[in-house]
């Protein structure tokens, strides 16, 4: 990383982001014209992690940066807006994700029962992540209204809520929440007081939905590259007349007509036939489009077995992927050192040309026992959460990933100004 001498001065705000005109000083062979960034505010969190890493260059190498200062991050996804810490997919989380430097904003994307786009991880979460069991008038409407926890059976207590049961009307008299739900529950009141003690309820008090056309605005507005997700229907398809590609042709349509430039969009689908749709219909959308991978695609899927990947990287570069994005897990292994190393899967997708996006940083709680789900193939070398800034500094230098989705941008954007990227 070339050491730079910088002179500031503010610029202004926006929505309470600083923007911080920067002259850098550099050696004459990469010198530059000065530039515009917006100053990132990462917290406290990177610092606890960092003094938290065992003794190596690493640590010593990300201590120095500790002054900063930090900026926003091309190499910085918000996954869902800032959900360690804020109600998913709201306005307040997206915010708090740009403050803390990402480049990229996310919206899943699904629908309502009048066909509206919204932002929603799951077009059937919203007993889980949003306050709808309080509206006794809308949770009529879910799908599986709430049941209470039966202690002769041992049933946990259950509701399920999808968007398609609502319409867009009802979407916005909801408030988002921590995702979470309490298993024992007797009574909506105590289903919806189920936060996992690793995250806080403290910014949840607001909680503002958003529509996809909201986000639009919003990223917008901040100057942020935009990344919506088309979500998996959780209903059949046609949806009252609407199909599988007419869903994926409405999420281009509100770009389009928002006059959003391709170049700031990153779609996002699991499903590998939108993304041949988005091609062929529209090939400048469809070549910025992320292909996402969950690993599911084989019952013995394996990141070291080519054999029981559902597509080769080949396959997936012809039919005209340009980026793919697996679990971070999928992308590293251990060596005979117990080392982190990057994946057999991870080496093909580079072989074949094909861009490298992780998912999810800062998913998973404390360390202390394996990581779970994220960390399944390096958990034997993880012991507390400091080992997360080791699997970055690997994803980002061994395998070369152009971005990583986080749940706690500020952690990454740290990490990524220490490094230049």
């Amino acid at each position: 990383m070339t050491k730079l001498s910088v002179k500031c001065g503010m610029l202004g705000t926006l929505s309470g982001l600083l923007l911080v005109g920067c002259a850098g000083v550099t050696p004459a062979s990469t010198q530059t014209t000065a530039e515009s960034r917006i100053a990132a505010q990462v917290g406290v969190r990177p610092f606890y992690l960092v003094d938290d890493m065992a003794a190596s260059e690493l640590k010593r190498q990300l201590e120095q940066c500790s002054t900063g200062p930090f900026y926003r991050s091309n190499f910085v996804i918000s996954h869902r807006g800032a959900p360690l810490q804020f109600p998913e997919h709201t306005k307040e989380g997206y915010l708090a994700g740009a403050r803390m430097g990402a480049g990229t904003l996310e919206c899943d994307v699904t629908f309502t029962k009048d066909k509206a786009l919204v932002c929603r991880h799951s077009q059937c979460d919203l007993a889980n992540t949003t306050d709808i069991l309080l509206h006794s008038d809308i949770a009529m409407q879910c799908s599986q209204p709430f049941t209470p926890a039966n202690s002769k059976t041992g049933a946990p207590a259950a509701a399920v809520c999808c968007t398609s049961d609502i319409t867009l009307a009802q979407f916005k008299q909801l408030k988002g929440k921590m995702d979470g739900f309490n298993p024992k529950a007797q009574t909506a009141e105590e289903y919806v007081q189920g936060t996992p003690s690793w995250r806080t309820d403290l910014y949840a008090q607001t909680g503002t939905l958003m529509t996809l056309q909201d986000s639009i605005v919003l990223f917008k507005k901040l100057g942020v590259k935009q990344s919506p997700e088309l979500k998996k229907p959780m209903v059949p398809m046609p949806f009252d007349g609407m199909t599988q590609q007419d869903y994926a042709q409405k999420l281009v349509d509100a770009y389009r007509v928002a006059g959003i430039p391709t170049q700031q969009l990153l779609p996002q689908s699991f499903n590998l036939d939108d993304l041949l749709y988005w091609l062929k219909q529209d090939p400048d959308f469809g070549k910025q489009a992320i292909f996402l991978d969950e690993g599911t695609n084989s019952p013995d899927f394996d990141p070291m077995q080519p054999r029981t990947w559902k597509w080769t990287m080949a396959e997936l570069k012809r039919q005209g992927v340009t980026t793919i994005a697996p679990a971070m897990w999928m992308l590293v292994t251990l060596n005979d050192a117990k080392k982190i190393v990057p994946s057999r899967y991870a080496i093909e997708a580079k072989k074949a040309g094909l861009k490298i996006i992780a998912w999810s940083f800062e998913r998973s709680g404390p360390l202390a026992n394996g990581g779970g789900w994220y960390y399944q193939t390096i958990s034997n070398a993880i012991n507390h959460d400091g080992d997360m800034m080791v699997l970055l500094d690997v994803l980002a230098k061994q395998v070369g990933v152009s971005a990583i989705f986080a749940d706690w941008p500020g952690t990454v954007t740290y990490y990524a100004n220490c490094m230049g990227l």
